[in-house]
C-alpha cells in the first residue's frame, strides 16, 4: 500500500495541470496554505522575465501604441465588469455583454471572473482585519501588493460567494480555464506583429516586438496598476469618510486605474457605478459606463445616493 505521505507519480503531472485547469484538486497542508506555490506561480514570474526581452525585440510607436490600447481597454474591462459590475452589481448589462468583457476581463492574467468577484466580496467583509490577506496594515506591502495572490488558498474560487454568477456555464469555463484567453491573446499580439512586418515593415515591428510590447509589458504593468489598490490605496490618499477599515482616495491611482483610486468613496458606498463621487474626482471608468448606456449596452447604473455625499467631511 502507498504511502499517503509521500508524493505519488501522478503528483507532479497534476502540479503541472494546475497552471490549465483551476478545477485540478492538490491537497496541501494547512501551514502551506498561506505559502507562496512557487511551482505554480512559474508563468506569472516567467511574464516578469519576459519584459526584459524589451531589450532583444527594440521599441516602434506601433508597439508602444498597442500595448497602451492593450492596457487601456482591459483596464476598463477590469474596473467596469470584474468590479464594478460582477463583484457589486453596480448595474445591469445582456448575457452576450456580460460575457464580452468577461472574456477580455480573462485576458488580463488576473484569474477568471468568479474567482474575481468571490475574491473582491470577501475582502468588503474583512477589510483590513487578520482575515483579509492583502491588508497593508496587517501583512506588509510586499504581501498585500502580490504574495496573497501566489497561495495555495488564494487559487481557489468560493462559487458559494457567487451564486448569481456561477450560474452562466460561460463564466464557469473562463474561471476554470483562465489561462486559455491570455494565451490566445499572446499568439494573437505575435501573429499581429508578424503580419505588419510582411505588409507594412516601414511600421518597424515584428513578432517579437509586438508579444513583448503588446501582451508582457502592458499586462504585468496592468497586474500591478490593478494592486496598488490593495497595496498603496489603503496608505496613501485622503479619507473624505469615517469607514472602519484604512481606505484612501488618491486621484494619482485613480489616474492609473481609471478611477479605483477613489477607494474611501467606494468603501464607505461600494454599491454605486461610480466612485469619482464629485464631479472633479476623474472617474474614466464612469465615463465609460455612462457612453455604454447612451448607446443601450447597460442599463440601470446606480448614482451616489444624496445622503453619501451629505455624510462626506470634506
Amino acid at each position: 500500500m502507498a504511502d499517503p505521505g509521500k508524493p505519488t507519480r501522478c503528483r507532479p503531472l497534476r502540479t503541472l495541470r494546475r497552471w490549465f485547469d483551476t478545477s485540478t484538486v492538490m491537497k496541501t497542508d494547512e501551514e502551506r496554505e498561506d505559502r507562496i506555490d512557487w511551482l505554480r506561480a512559474t508563468p506569472f514570474l516567467a511574464m516578469h522575465l519576459a519584459c526584459l526581452c524589451v531589450f532583444l525585440v527594440g521599441v516602434s510607436p506601433i508597439a508602444l501604441t498597442m500595448a497602451v490600447v492593450a492596457y487601456a481597454v482591459r483596464m476598463f474591462a477590469l474596473t467596469g465588469f470584474y468590479h464594478r459590475y460582477f463583484s457589486h452589481r453596480t448595474f445591469q448589462t445582456s448575457r452576450t455583454v456580460q460575457f464580452v468583457f468577461a472574456l477580455i476581463g480573462a485576458s488580463c492574467v488576473q484569474r477568471g471572473p468568479l474567482w474575481w468577484a468571490a475574491h473582491h466580496r470577501q475582502h468588503h467583509r474583512v477589510t483590513d482585519t487578520p482575515a483579509d490577506p492583502h491588508s497593508p496594515r496587517v501583512h506588509g506591502f510586499l504581501w498585500s501588493h502580490v504574495g496573497w495572490f501566489l497561495t495555495p488558498r488564494h487559487f481557489r474560487t468560493d462559487l458559494a460567494r457567487v451564486p448569481d454568477l456561477a450560474k452562466y456555464p460561460e463564466l464557469r469555463w473562463l474561471d476554470r480555464f483562465d489561462i486559455a484567453v491570455p494565451l490566445l491573446l499572446a499568439v494573437a499580439m505575435y501573429g499581429l506583429g508578424a503580419l505588419l512586418q510582411q505588409v507594412a515593415p516601414q511600421l518597424g515591428t515584428s513578432g517579437g516586438q509586438m508579444l513583448v510590447w503588446g501582451f508582457f509589458v502592458s499586462t504585468i504593468v496592468l497586474f500591478h496598476a490593478t494592486v496598488t489598490i490593495n497595496s498603496l490605496a489603503h496608505r496613501f490618499g485622503h479619507r473624505r469618510y469615517a469607514t472602519k477599515d484604512d481606505s484612501r482616495n488618491n486621484l494619482w491611482l485613480a489616474l492609473l486605474t481609471f478611477g479605483e483610486g477613489w477607494h474611501n468613496n467606494h468603501h464607505f458606498y461600494p454599491g454605486s457605478s461610480r466612485q469619482g463621487f464629485r464631479w472633479w474626482e476623474v472617474d474614466m471608468t464612469w465615463y465609460g459606463l455612462k457612453l455604454m448606456a447612451m448607446l443601450g449596452l447597460v442599463r440601470g447604473l446606480k448614482p451616489v445616493p444624496a445622503w453619501v455625499l451629505a455624510r462626506a467631511r470634506s
